[in-house]
């Protein structure tokens, strides 16, 4: 039987099928029941499940990043469709095709890493230069860089969406850099490309996606900084120069402060002209798309908004719908 798409789920529909499990929560109610709250995920999108009355016991066969089995019905709830579960278990190895359950960038990544190495080898700085050579050699770096989602669930949140946000961003830095002249325009490329590297490590994205212990212990700000180090002592090596502190400094800044502020996670506020650049410029890459993409998945045809997002704070606006007879 054909996989059933979130974006495709109604009022109503009774469902049968298997889907990503991205998160797994046990709760209490107001009556102190337990009760399993699940985020469901396809390459369509997400949905919310619940499944009422459980024990711990009940449901420890499947856990986060694992594909679950789900029976249940569909049901508009506050203006938002979720999940009420009869029964969700671990799906077996073979009832279920990942190309259907895993998001993918629809950008050619062959394409994108291409136009990455165009932009980055115009710096004219010749020890940025050699230190974007450096990880431009790295294979292995690079496979990962083009695979990587750029986030769990926030944006770009699927295979391919790393680079999909870099390449965008240091495009945008090619088309503005002009306009900005205290703006240094090759450490802003460099950092556009440095400052997610370390989701590579960060992040599991071999079927769904999750953060490695070295990720959930460090992040990726501190594993890009020793990253960062790493390459700054191979291009030392191989120009025979050494890295100036000065540029390596204003780098690794970028890295630490691009969340923008203390809140946000960033250990120093950005600093300097590329790094506040940078900041605000990875914001609005990491913004529109994640408006974007809720307005595009909200399965809930009906409605002109999106049901509140916690994250951002608000609901969206889609458009007024036409009225249905």
């Amino acid at each position: 039987m054909p996989h059933r798409f979130i974006n495709q789920f109604a009022d109503g529909e009774s469902l049968d099928d298997c889907f990503l499990v991205s998160e797994k929560q046990i709760r209490a109610n107001r009556q102190a029941a337990m009760y399993l709250l699940v985020e469901l995920r396809d390459r369509t999108g997400g949905i919310s499940a619940r499944l009422w009355n459980v024990s711990e016991d009940a449901v420890a066969t499947f856990n986060a990043g694992d594909v679950a089995r789900v029976r249940g019905k569909v049901q508009l709830y506050q203006g938002a469709l979720q999940v009420i579960l009869n029964n969700i278990s671990l799906a077996p190895v073979g009832s279920y095709d990942m190309v259907d359950l895993v998001r993918q960038s629809t950008s050619d990544s062959g394409k994108l890493t291409q136009r990455m190495r165009e932009i980055l080898l115009s710096i004219t700085n010749p020890h940025v230069r050699s230190l974007m050579e450096c990880f431009l050699i790295d294979e292995p770096f690079l496979t990962a860089f083009a695979s990587a989602p750029a986030g769990t669930k926030a944006h770009h949140a699927y295979r391919g969406g790393l680079i999909e946000h870099v390449v965008n961003m240091l495009e945008v830095v090619v088309r503005i850099a002009d306009l900005y002249p205290s703006v240094d325009r090759d450490l802003w490329l460099a950092g556009v490309f440095l400052h997610d590297m370390a989701k590579v490590r960060e992040l599991s994205f071999e079927n769904g996606f999750a953060y490695t212990d070295e990720g959930q212990l460090i992040g990726h700000l501190v594993i890009a900084v020793e990253m960062l180090d790493e390459k700054i002592a191979e291009a030392t090596r191989l120009t025979g120069e050494p890295f100036p502190q000065d540029t390596a400094l204003r780098l690794k800044h970028m890295v630490v402060s691009h969340h923008g502020s203390l809140e946000f996670g960033s250990p120093k506020l950005p600093m300097t002209p590329e790094a506040i650049a940078l900041h605000h410029l990875d914001n609005l890459d990491a913004k529109v798309h994640e408006f974007s993409r809720d307005i595009a998945e909200d399965p809930n045809a009906q409605s002109s908004w999106t049901p509140f997002n916690a994250r951002l704070d608000r609901k969206l606006f889609k458009g007024i719908r036409p009225a249905t007879s």
